[in-house]
């Protein structure tokens, strides 16, 4: 179950002339990761001071960006031969980092133990495909409410003003998205060590 993550592959192609054009003028992956970061944490923004239903669009196209950055910083790393550890580990930590930016524009608008919770759960399905890639398995992504599914999640609250439901639905999907992430990654490693 990759729900939108099955996406990626499309995407990636839409966004080739991007980063061809990158590519062409010398655009480091690392200041892709950063802008990532910053429409993260500008989205988060625009959902903390703009009202419902103003903040679609512009919580929309910020989260767009994010995810456009996402995709683009590590292509362009591996289209360029630019893949470095430091740009890996930079890669992690500004997901991470995009996303709380994002869910940190709920504290406005909710209350800080949903959040908190909200913020906690995003963090979970990464958590399991980090460990799942540092035990030797392959790095799994996608799952019910991933990443882009988030994403989605947040505009809905900015067109919609339902902030507690939304944050509601993200805590419990990021949840069950880490948990399907889990089993998949314990099946595997699970047949690996049966087929040594």
């Amino acid at each position: 179950m990759n729900g939108l993550y099955s996406l990626k592959p499309w995407y990636a192609a839409r966004l080739a002339g991007v980063r061809a054009g990158c590519a062409a003028r010398g655009v480091s992956p690392d200041t892709l990761t950063w802008a990532g970061v910053l429409s993260g944490g500008a989205a988060g923004a625009a959902l903390a001071l703009l009202p419902a239903p103003l903040a679609a669009l512009p919580v929309a196209l910020l989260l767009a960006a994010r995810l456009a950055f996402a995709n683009l910083d590590g292509a362009l790393a591996r289209d360029t031969g630019r893949t470095t550890r430091r740009g890996a580990l930079l890669n992690e930590l500004g997901d991470r980092a995009a996303d709380l930016a994002v869910l940190a524009g709920f504290l406005a608008v909710a209350p800080l133990w949903l959040v908190a919770t909200a913020a906690l759960a995003a963090t979970l399905p990464s958590w399991v495909a980090l460990a799942g890639a540092a035990a030797g398995a392959p790095r799994r992504n996608g799952g019910p409410v991933g990443k882009t599914e988030r994403c989605l999640l947040v505009v809905i609250a900015a067109a919609s003003g339902w902030y507690v439901p939304v944050l509601a639905v993200l805590a419990a999907g990021s949840a069950v998205t880490a948990l399907v992430r889990l089993r998949w990654l314990w099946r595997e490693l699970g047949a690996a060590e049966a087929g040594r």
